[in-house]
């Protein structure tokens, strides 16, 4: 016999906060920026535990739905967000630990979708865009430029390049898939012991991918955006033998 307070292991109670977000989103009850009440309002709104309440709220951060603050008083509440690359880039890279997810695999996957982009982007007309694209190159082509500033730059670099197609969708899934492996091809690459030769490979790459984008031609793009994932993927997967 369970008492009032106990919750049935069988059901996850912080369930009903869960999908009355999602349900609020779709309807528009909720908007992107609002703030949820506190831990104890949430509990007594929906009749659950303050334990439940918390579940729900790592969960729904741990998607990019929600950013959690350490505010006290009015403000205490966590803020409805839309991060969802963030969420997928954690699941995926969860399960390419547990090997469940081959990395070759998300590799194709991101070929497939960053030669569609190359070749729909070509075809666009985004001049902030390709401005965009253009001053990140030009960041990356700095003096002395770090190992780890370089990869900051380089992920923004393809994201902004993915954006120039025009679909969101498939702009979050790429930057999904290659924030899951960007660790792996991060650690493969830095332990050449070559950057500055390395470092010329991939601005050399960069630019032409560049080049062929902003000339429209839209096969180039995605011919030289595959050889470059590609041959990141190789330099990988030779460190690793």
């Amino acid at each position: 016999m369970t008492t009032p307070s106990e919750e049935p292991a069988s059901k996850r109670t912080y369930d009903v906060l869960v999908e009355d977000i999602e349900a609020g989103l779709r309807s528009g009850r909720f908007k992107i920026g609002d703030q949820l009440p506190g831990e104890r309002i949430l509990a007594e709104s929906y009749g659950i535990s303050r334990a439940s309440v918390r579940e729900a709220m790592r969960l729904l951060d741990a998607m990019g739905v929600l950013r959690s603050n350490n505010r006290s008083g009015p403000k205490s509440g966590a803020v409805i967000v839309s991060e969802p690359s963030a969420g997928l880039s954690a699941t995926l890279r969860l399960h390419i630990a547990s090997s469940r997810l081959p990395v070759a695999e998300i590799v194709e996957a991101r070929i497939l979708l960053e030669t569609w982009a190359a070749r729909t982007a070509a075809q666009h007309d985004d001049p902030a865009g390709i401005q965009r694209a253009r001053e990140l190159l030009e960041a990356m082509d700095a003096p002395d430029i770090e190992p780890e500033a370089f990869h900051a730059l380089d992920a923004q670099f393809h994201l902004a390049l993915s954006a120039l197609a025009g679909n969101t969708v498939i702009e979050t899934i790429m930057d999904s898939l290659r924030g899951s492996i960007r660790g792996y091809i991060k650690d493969a690459l830095d332990a050449l012991g070559e950057w500055p030769v390395v470092l010329e490979q991939l601005r050399a790459h960069h630019h032409a991918i560049f080049d062929a984008v902003e000339a429209k031609d839209a096969e180039r793009a995605a011919e030289l955006l595959r050889s470059h994932i590609v041959w990141l993927y190789e330099q990988a997967a030779n460190k690793a033998r």
